[in-house]
C-alpha cells in the first residue's frame, strides 16, 4: 500500500515507539493490548462503514500516525478520541487520492464467467458444486461475481455489482456473506453425509 502520509522526515514504527503508545493506553501491558485492539477494531469499522477499500490498512496507518505523535513527545489525553480524529483525516486524504477515482459503469471491462478446469475433483469440490447448483440462480451469479478476480479487479467488480443491483457496497457484502454462510453449511453437511 502506498503511504497515506506525506511527511517531511521519514519515520518508521519501532518497538520502542509502539511501547510508548501502549504505555499511554495503560501501564498494564495486557490491558494496554486489549485497549489497542478495541481501538483498532473501532477504526476498521469506521473505515469499512465509509466504504474504504482496505479498512485494516487505513486503521493501521491511523495508529501509526498517533504512535508517531506520541514518539515525538506529544501528550494526548484521550487516545481513542484522538485516533478517531486522525482517522477522519486519513479518510479525507484517501478520498482525494487519484487511486480513489470512481469509474463510470460503461468504462468497466466486460467480464465473462468461466468455470475453472477440474483435474480430479475431490469430495469437497463435488459438494461445493452440488451446493452451488442448489441455490437460486440470482444468488449463484451474485456469489460468483463477488469472488471473481483478485486485488483491484475484485474491488472494481464488487463496486460494479453493487451499482448494478442498486445497493450500497456494505449491503452487497452482507448479502454475499449470507450466501457464503449457506454454501459453507451445505458443503459441511454434504461432506459429513459422504463420510
Amino acid at each position: 500500500m502506498d503511504s497515506l502520509a506525506s511527511s517531511k522526515h521519514p519515520w518508521t514504527l519501532t518497538s520502542e515507539a509502539f511501547n510508548k503508545f501502549l504505555s499511554c493506553l495503560d501501564p498494564n501491558l495486557e490491558k494496554a493490548g486489549e485497549k489497542y485492539e478495541a481501538i483498532r477494531q473501532t477504526l476498521v469499522k469506521f473505515f469499512d462503514w465509509r466504504g474504504a477499500h482496505f479498512p485494516e490498512d487505513y486503521a493501521d496507518e491511523t495508529l501509526n500516525r498517533v504512535t508517531r505523535k506520541i514518539d515525538e513527545g506529544d501528550t494526548i489525553q484521550d487516545i481513542a478520541t484522538y485516533c478517531h480524529g486522525v482517522a477522519r483525516l486519513v479518510f479525507l486524504e484517501k478520498l482525494k487520492s487519484p487511486d480513489n477515482r470512481r469509474t463510470d459503469f460503461e468504462e468497466l471491462p466486460q467480464t465473462a464467467l468461466t468455470a475453472p478446469e477440474e483435474e480430479e475433483p475431490d469430495m469437497r469440490q463435488e459438494c461445493f458444486s452440488r451446493c452451488l447448483r442448489s441455490i437460486p440462480e440470482e444468488n449463484r451469479q451474485l456469489i460468483l461475481h463477488y469472488y471473481q478476480d483478485e486485488k483491484r479487479n475484485k474491488i472494481n467488480n464488487r463496486l460494479s455489482l453493487a451499482e448494478r443491483l442498486g445497493i450500497p457496497l456494505n449491503a452487497l457484502r452482507s448479502r454475499a456473506q449470507r450466501i457464503r454462510d449457506k454454501l459453507e453449511q451445505c458443503v459441511q453437511q454434504c461432506m459429513q453425509a459422504g463420510k
